[in-house]
């Protein structure tokens, strides 16, 4: 074919749309194995040199078992990765350093029947997946199946293991303490005496370690953190948190059960805390002046909420090129030992701790 070779030539050629062929050659979104591999065998054919990541299809056959057909990282979720989500901005760093690396970034979103049912997703294939990253998955048998597919395996937050065998992955977490600590030390410095915490403990890795924090930083700075502060939802659905009429409902009955109020509570994450401010309106309980309200996440919705949300930033692309790096030296090195790491939050005081 004369001249260079076009997404729109390759659609024309097999008779499918200019969308189907750009998720194919990008490797983005999800479509059928057949027609995937139908599509860089083709593109392949006709001299197409625009890979976004190395294509078995792309190369002569002689360097087929040179490369190897695993070039696509594999990103599992159980949410949606909106711009609500610290994990959104994440992406971009994962689908830019991982593309320079020669792989390919596919999302496969978990439904909660594949979860019951300890089901892989339907277009995810094993031989060509160099390795896994999960966000937002903390249901400890579905990931305990993950650790026995032999692979690289990634946790960006993990489900909360105490009495267990740990998992058999790396993990990657924010720094969920120091900020905390100095959230609560600020308070202390502010003659603040009562602090609570609002989110179940045992949702994921993230939300203990913020819980023992609180707990941690109450006792050092001897502030009172009586169990009586602390509304720790226990959701339905084990390892998911759900923010329906449910939570609303728990978290009206704890605060009117609670004689003096805390002056302070903190939040697992943003929309808890979002969750916490509305009940508290409804209540007539008013933040922060009868209580201060600090969130984790640092969501868009913490800076437009009224009143804007005290909360503990997340170096999203931070965490997206620490993945990377994690995920390419267990794919260099699978024999290494697992590693943990965390990456540094920055706390953001706003108007509702009177900010």
């Amino acid at each position: 074919m004369a001249g260079r070779v076009t997404i729109q030539d390759i659609a024309d050629a097999l008779g499918l749309s200019r969308n189907t062929v750009s998720k194919a050659i990008n490797n983005t979104g999800v479509i059928a194995d057949a027609t995937r591999d139908n599509i860089l065998k083709k593109a392949a054919e006709m001299g197409y040199k625009q890979f976004s990541y190395f294509s078995p299809a792309s190369m002569p056959a002689v360097r087929k078992n040179e490369v190897g057909t695993k070039n696509e990282i594999s990103l599992f979720t159980t949410g949606r990765l909106d711009s609500s989500h610290f994990a959104s901005t994440m992406l971009d760093k994962l689908q830019q350093q991982f593309s320079e690396a020669g792989y390919g970034l596919a999302i496969y979103r978990l439904l909660l029947d594949d979860i019951k049912e300890l089901r892989l997703p339907v277009h995810f294939n094993t031989s060509r997946s160099a390795g896994i990253i999960c966000t937002e998955l903390f249901d400890l048998p579905y990931c305990r199946m993950l650790t026995e597919l032999s692979m690289p395996l990634l946790f960006v937050d993990s489900p909360f293991v105490f009495d267990q065998k740990p998992l058999a992955a790396d993990i990657l977490l924010m720094d969920n303490t120091t900020s905390i600590y100095s959230f609560v030390g600020e308070m202390h410095s502010r003659g603040i005496r009562r602090i609570g915490f609002v989110g179940e403990p045992k949702h994921c890795r993230s939300f203990y370690e913020r819980y023992c924090a609180c707990r941690t930083a109450c006792s050092i700075f001897e502030i009172d953190n009586d169990p009586s502060f602390n509304v720790n939802y226990v959701s339905k659905f084990p390892g998911t948190y759900t923010d329906d009429d449910i939570f609303l409902d728990f978290m009206r009955k704890r605060l009117s059960e609670m004689d003096p109020l805390p002056e302070v509570l903190i939040c697992a994450n943003d929309f808890v805390a979002i969750d916490t401010i509305r009940t508290c309106n409804d209540m007539g309980i008013r933040v922060p002046e009868d209580i201060m309200i600090c969130g984790f996440d640092d969501s868009s919705e913490s800076r437009i909420f009224s009143p804007s949300l005290t909360s503990i930033h997340i170096h999203s692309q931070s965490m997206g090129g620490a993945a990377v790096g994690i995920m390419l030296s267990r794919i260099n090195e699978p024999q290494a030992d697992f590693t943990t790491m965390y990456v540094a939050t920055d706390l953001i005081y706003r108007e509702s701790t009177g900010d």
